[in-house]
């Protein structure tokens, strides 16, 4: 009977997530997380027989409309995004560590200096903006001397040649 369960379980958890959308097993957002969390809780239960399958199924059902719910006020704005899902905070602006931002991340300059490496940035005078998105990863924006040549770059009507006319 739990074998049955479980495939049971198996098949409306991959489901539920499919219908969710590749976020929910991508990079988490502190929504995510929970969703993951409740839902590998319930499906626990359910598996164990603990709660039946029935009631199970409204449980994640219910999680997942509930998330489904969150993503479109996100998507929808108007101040929503900000209040479930936050903001980017600025870790490392023009070269120079922004110890507030690091501070509410809770990030020390090793830290940082690590996201940079991972990012290709060895040396902080090349960042412009570097940002802890919501999802946790960090984003750099490179100097514009700091980033890597590209062959419209050296074209006679390239990118370097418009800024100069500009």
């Amino acid at each position: 009977m739990t074998a049955v369960r479980a495939v049971a379980v198996y098949g409306l958890a991959l489901l539920v997530i499919r219908i969710m959308g590749k976020r929910t097993v991508g990079n988490f957002t502190a929504f995510d997380l929970l969703v993951a969390l409740m839902l590998g809780e319930v499906v626990d239960e359910i598996i164990y027989g603990e709660v039946p399958f029935a009631q199970g199924a409204v449980a994640i059902l219910t999680i997942a409309s509930a998330h489904y719910a969150n993503s479109w006020l996100s998507y929808w704005g108007h101040g929503f995004d900000k209040l479930l899902e936050g903001t980017p905070t600025v870790v490392v602006r023009d070269g120079q560590l922004q110890r507030k931002g690091m501070r509410a991340e809770r990030m020390n300059e090793n830290d940082v200096r690590a996201e940079l490496r991972l990012n290709d940035v060895d040396d902080l005078e090349e960042v412009r903006l570097a940002m802890v998105e919501t999802d946790g990863q960090v984003s750099v924006l490179r100097q514009d001397w700091a980033r890597t040549l590209q062959k419209g770059d050296l074209e006679p009507n390239g990118p370097a040649k418009r800024r100069a006319r500009a």
